[in-house]
């Protein structure tokens, strides 16, 4: 949603385009997001305080932005075909939005080791599409190694068809904040990509990202994904059963601020598990909403950080969604447990 103090926004799930906006506002999308014809795009419209607040306060382009070449569409692929032993989620072959269930996600033992297993394939999957970006790769060439590996385990790759979604992951470059659609463009040295996997195996979904150097990566670059996998790190280490979910978005935005990097609030976190996306809404920037984690729960965290603009501008392709200004984004994801002790990690190898 429209990122404007005055309209308190709520929110979308950071694999969901626009036509799977929520909000308690009533103002239409039409009214949230304008199509510019001279700029073939859609962007968000803010309030002209916030816009200003934030370019005054993280509108520090990046210095290499002029070397860089902004981003553009390339060819995408058709659709790559699954197996039809493997179970689909309940959304596939249809292009309406299943949006977030109500309710968290809680789980009994059965399901604690389903969520295990799904957990630690979209994590080795993940790692392994990590060991792919070289300059010369594209984007398309990773999405068909993850497609392939996913399949092979007899899992589904949730993103394949949700919402019409083309491809089985998400390849977000660059000034990419999130959503971005595998393609024909090859990797150049001294991208960032932002690899997001999310995996359905034996009725649960598991879902992860990291943000991987490609080449020889500048400091500017690599310090901007250094904190971001560090907010992740702190606001996993504030889950605990009773905890109000407000303090993620503290202690990410608190550790963000001492680099003056922007958080991107208009796409978060969420319950994952029987479905692909439940409750909690989990924000990543201060704010004030209630609700406490529950024993046995699972969702992610996913923070997303800018070096300049936090507003985001997104494609006519619906889905991948970039920085106004042009400047880097990176973010990192995990799918986490909520335990007696604190969270375990279930996305990792």
């Amino acid at each position: 949603m429209a990122a404007a103090l005055s309209m308190q926004p709520r929110i979308i799930s950071t694999f969901m385009g626009d036509r799977f906006l929520f909000s308690t506002t009533t103002q239409s999308l039409h009214q949230l997001f304008s199509y510019n014809l001279g700029r073939q795009r859609v962007s968000m419209q803010t309030s002209r305080t916030l816009s200003g607040l934030t370019n005054f306060l993280f509108n520090r382009r990046n210095l290499d932005e002029k070397k860089r070449k902004r981003l553009r569409p390339g060819k995408v692929s058709p659709y790559r075909p699954v197996p039809d032993h493997i179970t689909r989620p309940p959304y596939v072959n249809s292009r309406q939005p299943p949006g977030i269930a109500s309710g968290p996600e809680v789980h009994d033992e059965k399901g604690i080791e389903c969520m295990r297993a799904s957990g630690r394939l979209a994590a080795q999957v993940l790692e392994y599409a990590g060991t792919l970006v070289k300059p010369g790769v594209t984007t398309d060439e990773i999405d068909q190694a993850v497609h392939q590996m996913i399949i092979d385990n007899g899992a589904y790759p949730s993103p394949l068809g949700y919402g019409g979604f083309p491809k089985s992951v998400c390849t977000s470059v660059n000034e990419c904040i999130c959503h971005g659609i595998p393609d024909s463009r090859p990797l150049e040295d001294g991208d960032i990509i932002n690899i997001d996997v999310t995996v359905y195996l034996n009725g649960y979904h598991g879902d992860t990202s990291t943000t991987f150097f490609c080449g020889d990566v500048d400091d500017e670059a690599r310090n901007l994904v250094k904190v971001t996998k560090e907010c992740l790190d702190k606001a996993i280490s504030v889950c605990a059963p009773g905890v109000e979910y407000r303090k993620i978005g503290k202690t990410i935005h608190d550790h963000a601020d001492k680099y003056r990097y922007g958080v991107v609030q208009q796409f978060v976190g969420h319950g994952v598990g029987r479905v692909f996306h439940a409750d909690p809404v989990v924000l990543h920037y201060r704010n004030t909403d209630g609700g406490r984690m529950m024993l046995n729960q699972t969702f992610t965290i996913e923070p997303m950080l800018t070096i300049g603009s936090i507003n985001p501008v997104m494609w006519n392709d619906d889905w991948t969604v970039v920085t106004q200004d042009g400047s880097l984004s990176a973010q990192f994801e995990h799918t986490i447990l909520i335990t007696q002790d604190g969270a375990e990690i279930l996305t990792q190898c």
